[in-house]
């Protein structure tokens, strides 16, 4: 099976709880590129990207921690997030559903842990990034349902090197910046070709860390075109490379928004 984006490794931000702010001077706290323009999100930040939400999960203890951005999507019941929250890079269970919930609006709701559906195929031996993709129905809907709505918008963007403005939407923070939350004006570089499933890798220049899988990517108009995945070389405050340093998101499209369309008739 041919796939657009590399194999998550080990050295990329995946969906690990967050302890809180790194303390300073242990590298935690550095950025990945050398301008880091990240700041808090605000209440008119959550009125606007009206789908951000939190993953928590349950440690060892039972303690619920912050674990990931996770978004409200399509319908008020429909929870898209990463699949390496709860699969290994070599598709090994790390998590079980029912340890963990969805936060949106001060209020958390359980998941039905039957209901997860990851977006690698049947087979499959890794997880790839335009595979990362995860989708979860809650117990019950989100009131009042606001979520982020599905749009055309990717089929827009083309295919190379392209440079789009985005913001990244960050409402699970990153463990190296000092706030709960995070929001960033950064870059589309690049688009590679699409894989089997059609959905197609963006590589980005926007500041991540660890906890911040799962961060939404939204165009000048608003709409959310890319969830993010991995980046390359945490915390190593270099200047973007589009081979060895950068970030990657899965374009909202193919299979996933099919996946998506089909989860909100099953939840009706």
């Amino acid at each position: 099976m041919s796939h657009s984006g590399r194999c998550i490794l080990a050295a990329v931000a995946v969906g690990t709880a967050l302890s809180g702010p790194g303390a300073a001077g242990d590298g935690r706290l550095a950025a990945l590129y050398p301008q880091d323009g990240r700041r808090a999100m605000t209440g008119a930040d959550f009125a606007r990207f009206p789908g951000a939400g939190v993953l928590f999960c349950r440690d060892a203890s039972g303690v619920p921690k912050r674990a990931a951005a996770a978004w409200l999507i399509a319908g008020p019941r429909v929870v898209m997030l990463n699949a390496h929250n709860f699969r290994s890079r070599r598709l090994e269970v790390t998590r079980a559903v029912a340890d963990c919930f969805f936060q949106i609006a001060g209020r958390n709701y359980d998941f039905e842990p039957d209901s997860l559906q990851l977006g690698v195929r049947p087979g499959a031996e890794a997880l790839h990034i335009t595979d990362d993709w995860a989708l979860l129905h809650l117990k019950e809907p989100v009131t009042p349902a606001v979520a982020q709505p599905i749009t055309d918008a990717p089929a827009e963007l083309r295919t190379g090197s392209e440079t789009i403005a985005v913001t990244m939407v960050s409402p699970a923070g990153h463990e190296n910046f000092g706030s709960a939350t995070s929001l960033e004006a950064c870059t589309i570089r690049q688009i590679d070709p699409p894989g089997e499933d059609g959905i197609r890798q963006a590589r980005h220049d926007c500041n991540n860390g660890y906890g911040g899988s799962g961060s939404g990517l939204f165009d000048a108009g608003g709409r959310l075109i890319a969830m993010q995945s991995a980046s390359l070389s945490m915390n190593s405050r270099r200047p973007y490379d589009g081979e060895f340093h950068y970030g990657s998101a899965l374009l909202l499209e193919g299979a996933l928004v099919d996946a998506l369309r089909d989860a909100v008739l099953r939840t009706r």
